[in-house]
């Protein structure tokens, strides 16, 4: 199978979808790769690399994706780049449908291209694997811009996160409990922060508890809770997640407004629409925005910071799904994973995901009844 990797068009995406290593391994196992030149160029990958790797670096975004049967990028393809695609063909990548275009779902369609969402795929468990790996990541890492932002210089509260003898640590909040919630805590803790966990799910906040030995404090996400301790917080992580669905506005602005002046939100949900009502997505060019005094950072591809360490987990977790397809054909790796076809978005001209019903009031059909 002809497979191709094109070089990012969303704005400061710097990670890319294959590592040189994974395309030698599709190599080897006697599929064609195409790289658009400097695809992996902000995470190290040099065109060279790639070529070493057995692939063959193409100078133009329609090379790659006229001459493949599938496509592996890291954001969804744009509205040109479906123009350059034939039906039939398979792309993967992000999909982050809650925030879609209804155009994009129209096109995808119409084109009847196979599109896979590597946050929605599932293991036989129903964790999702790609979600997983990068909501580790995001978590780590919105605390370390937590600690940069409330530095003075950033016109933040001028307070180091763990403080020091005499002096308290920063109070972190972190709204969500799943896997992005854990690793914000865990990072917190380990730098010395007081930390406030918050979820709706009592079993979250029991496993959060048990992982951190009690060192953080847990409570129920009711509006009363919310409310006082989004007031208490000097850095407020948000890590709100439902599936299938547009976050909520779980912190409305007077909310923002009752927080300390030079406050950080770091609202890691803002790919889903942000669970903070002031939050407005931002660029890693420009991260961040004051708003009430508090600051605002707001990035979706937040991972794309440690882009080198992004790609790698990536494509730990892609590479089994992507090298099914090209071995079996899309049709029958999808009838025998269940969880790589939970992932499909669409296919043959259909929207799969009962989502596209709710967000954009399209018919769907689930997957399993357009592969029998």
């Amino acid at each position: 199978m002809n497979i191709g990797v094109p070089n990012e068009s969303f704005k400061n995406e710097n990670r890319v979808s294959l590592t040189p290593s994974a395309v030698a391994t599709l190599a080897n196992l006697g599929h064609t790769l195409y790289v658009e030149s400097q695809a992996g160029h902000a995470t190290r990958f040099s065109d060279e690399s790639y070529r070493n790797a057995g692939a063959t670096v193409v100078y133009s975004k329609e090379e790659v994706y006229r001459r493949c049967e599938m496509v592996c990028g890291v954001e969804p393809p744009t509205i040109e780049e479906i123009g350059m695609m034939e039906g039939g063909q398979t792309s993967f990548s992000f999909l982050n449908l809650p925030v879609a275009r209804h155009q994009f779902v129209e096109e995808i369609t119409r084109k009847r291209i196979t599109t896979v969402g590597y946050e929605l795929i599932e293991t036989k468990d129903g964790d999702r694997p790609v979600l997983h790996s990068m909501s580790e990541i995001a978590g780590q890492v919105a605390i370390f811009v937590a600690a940069r932002l409330l530095e003075t210089g950033d016109h933040g509260r001028g307070i180091i996160l763990g403080g020091i003898a005499g002096v308290a640590p920063a109070a972190v909040v972190v709204l969500g409990a799943g896997v992005v919630g854990t690793e914000a805590a865990r990072t917190a803790v380990r730098l010395g922060a007081q930390v406030i966990v918050l979820d709706t799910d009592l079993g979250r906040l029991r496993n959060v508890d048990r992982l951190l030995s009690k060192r953080v404090t847990t409570a129920l996400a009711t509006p009363v809770n919310v409310k006082k301790s989004v007031a208490y917080a000097d850095v407020l992580v948000g890590a709100v997640f439902i599936k299938g669905e547009r976050t909520p506005h779980v912190v409305r602005e007077d909310m923002v407004k009752s927080m300390k002046p030079g406050a950080v939100i770091i609202d890691v949900s803002i790919d889903q629409g942000g669970c903070v009502e002031t939050s407005r997505p931002t660029t890693l060019q420009n991260p961040s925005f004051m708003y009430h005094d508090v600051i605002h950072y707001c990035v979706p591809n937040i991972t794309a910071t440690v882009a080198r360490t992004a790609t790698y987990a990536l494509t730990n977790t892609i590479l089994p799904f992507v090298s099914d397809v090209a071995e079996k054909g899309a049709l029958q790796a999808f009838k025998e994973d269940a969880g790589l076809a939970r992932g499909v978005c669409s296919f043959d001209g259909h929207c799969t995901q009962e989502m596209a019903k709710t967000i954009f009031g399209k018919d769907y059909s689930p997957i399993e009844s357009l592969l029998v």
